[in-house]
């Protein structure tokens, strides 16, 4: 795994325990890019920022699930157990041993690409150890199907997987809030799975990563459930929308990049819409709260000059006072960047190299990020949130290019 050296977190704890009611590690789906997130995670630990509420979809609801399973201190090494465990091919078959695999990796981009297009080939072929396995015979022909078995995939090893590597009883007694989303197959609705509503278990985190036709639909309950990121890739509406609202400071960390290269040839079409259709939610989400918040805040102040009578007595004021809010959110965006030798199945080959770039990506991503501790301050704008990225470093927690409250909120 990537060397860790920590940083010197100054007054960062402090200023985030002072200001932020809930710190939220929020986690986007992306398969095998997923490791880039266990690098993030590992940065925040030992920078000794521990969130109080980790919520995830697909690949990222694993995560949740080991990073929620284990102690503090055990976490970073529960997710190396369980990387190391599902970028292990599905067969023991082996073309050549691993260190020369590994030293011909770090020779060139050449090699890089050549390993990724045969990391996929045995996923798509062998399934991963401890994850995924292919259907034998495979579900072809007009036969029906249980639902349960209507996939490429069976994943009933990732169920003993997630046991071995995280405890449920530790993420069922609520010390951290934990959710992940997935959807209804019958209703087509996004629904959250919630320690704080619910007892959870490996097949709610399973339910969220039931991508299809790939993998099955996990029964929880009598219902059947797929991947969340097929309505919604990222959890950051579920976190942000908390009722009652408290200050929040969200780490947001995305696998999907929306701003790309234009395509030159079919398969980086297929790529460059993976990366669209799974980034945008965030994107439109960070958009929407931030006028959301503009306008639950300009309820507060326009209240401020109503007298205690007419705010009792009118029921419209009433209900803007309870819309109103002085609370604070900040949004920290950690976002994947393609590697040069990536190609449009890089969420779906899970090597073991490959893997360990991830991991050292993310790292260095959220050691970048909380070298500017000036992020972290609550947003002092009209809305009352700020969103950063590292990779963007310009951006701002202003709204417009404009001052004005009614131009920024398009009034």
């Amino acid at each position: 795994m990537p060397h860790a050296t920590t940083p010197d977190p100054s007054t960062l704890n402090d200023k985030i325990a002072r200001h932020y009611e809930t710190v939220a590690l929020v986690l986007q789906g992306g398969g095998a890019l997923g490791s880039y997130q266990a690098g993030v995670y590992e940065g925040l630990a030992e920078a000794g920022i521990h969130p109080n509420w980790v919520a995830g979809i697909s690949i990222g609801a694993l995560n949740t699930a080991i990073i929620a399973g284990n102690a503090p201190g055990a976490r970073v090494d529960a997710l190396k157990q369980f990387w190391a465990t599902i970028c292990q091919p599905g067969s023991s078959l082996r073309l050549w041993p691993p260190e020369v695999e590994t030293h011909l990796f770090g020779t060139s981009d050449t090699y890089r690409q050549a390993f990724s297009a045969w990391y996929a080939t045995r996923a798509l072929v062998e399934g991963q150890s401890g994850f995924f396995a292919p259907r034998f015979p495979p579900p072809v022909g007009p036969w029906p199907l249980k639902v349960a078995d209507a996939s490429h995939y069976n994943t009933g090893a990732l169920k003993s997987t997630l046991e071995r590597f995280a405890d449920f009883e530790r993420i069922n007694r609520g010390g951290m809030r934990v959710c992940v989303g997935a959807v209804n197959v019958a209703s087509g609705n996004l629904t959250f799975f919630d320690n704080h509503e619910i007892t959870l278990k490996a097949e709610h985190f399973m339910a969220s990563g039931a991508l299809p036709p790939g993998f099955p639909a996990v029964e929880v309950d009598g219902q059947y459930f797929w991947d969340g990121g097929l309505v919604s890739n990222t959890p950051l509406s579920h976190v942000l929308g908390q009722i009652p609202r408290r200050d929040t400071l969200a780490f947001q960390v995305d696998l999907w990049s929306a701003e790309g290269d234009l395509p030159s040839s079919m398969a980086q079409v297929d790529g460059r819409t993976k990366d669209i259709q799974y980034s945008s939610r965030t994107r439109a989400v960070t958009h929407y709260v931030r006028h959301d918040q503009l306008l639950r805040r300009t309820l507060r102040e326009v209240l401020r000059h109503v007298s205690a009578e007419e705010l009792e007595r009118d029921p419209w004021c009433r209900i803007a006072a309870r819309m109103s809010t002085d609370k604070r959110y900040n949004v920290v965006q950690l976002i994947y960047k393609d590697k040069p030798y990536e190609n449009h199945f890089k969420d779906f080959q899970f090597g073991f190299n490959t893997m360990l770039d991830h991991w050292s990506s993310g790292l260095a991503d959220i050691r970048a990020t909380l070298a500017h501790p000036e992020w972290f301050d609550p947003p002092e704008n009209e809305a009352g949130f700020a969103s950063r990225d590292v990779h963007a470093p310009t951006s701002s927690d202003r709204l417009g290019p404009k001052t004005s409250t009614e131009h920024e909120a398009g009034i």
